[in-house]
């Protein structure tokens, strides 16, 4: 039990650093600039970014520092992980994006997290469903193919600053598809400051696509890249 709790919790406090961090760095850009300007993309870019590099490189010898459905959903499809396991990593992973998300209400007043609907990812003017799916399965699949490269397969030389190289992407990622989508690429990302704002536009597109994308690097890497 407590050999099974351990990397679940880990799992929880990695993803509520996530969403709080990122999510606060949306309401942060709205307080201080009345809006995502060029400048506060780049700033929550690199909230994201360097969150997740310092989590994965603290937790990740805990629980392997998923810190996200897609990424489980991934290792999953690549057979790195259990169903079973899997299932209670999402349900650490909700919640602590649960816990962000409601904390974050507490931290911000409302004129201040409603018109960014407290860091919820949105999709941007003109962007389809469609397009927002595509969005987030293309940013995605970028972002587990490099989970796998540096962090599951052990041939490669990047293992030991892997949290470095993931939260780099997750940057990227978000300063191309960030005025698209909100560039999540994480359903708990997106699940945990939703349900505190109450904010459920276009919900779907941030399950379909993150994990459509994890699960199709989990079959390219992990089923077909990682054989030698």
């Amino acid at each position: 039990m407590e050999k099974a709790l351990k990397p679940c919790v880990a799992e929880a406090i990695g993803t509520f650093a996530l969403c709080f961090i990122g999510a606060g760095a949306i309401c942060i850009a709205q307080l201080m600039e009345g809006g995502v300007t060029n400048a506060g993309l780049i700033g929550i870019a690199l909230a994201h970014g360097c969150v997740l590099a310092v989590m994965i490189s603290a937790m990740g010898h805990i629980s392997g520092g998923h810190f996200n459905p897609a990424v489980t959903f991934g290792a999953l499809v690549g057979n790195k992980i259990s169903a079973g396991m899997a299932g209670a990593y999402v349900v650490s992973q909700l919640a602590g994006g649960v816990v962000a998300g409601i904390l974050l209400r507490f931290v911000f007043t409302e004129d201040v997290w409603r018109p960014v609907n407290l860091g919820t990812p949105g999709l941007g003017d003109g962007v389809t469903i469609g397009v927002g799916i595509l969005v987030e399965l293309v940013l995605t699949f970028f972002l587990v193919m490099v989970v796998y490269g540096t962090a599951i397969d052990g041939r490669g030389t990047w293992k030991a600053v892997g949290g470095f190289a993931i939260g780099f992407t997750v940057l990227c990622d978000i300063l191309m598809g960030g005025p698209l989508t909100g560039a999540s690429m994480n359903p708990a990302r997106t699940f945990g400051p939703g349900l505190a704002a109450g904010y459920w536009d276009n919900h779907i597109v941030y399950w379909i696509g993150p994990l459509l994308g994890g699960g199709l690097a989990g079959l390219v890497y992990g089923r077909f890249l990682i054989k030698p």
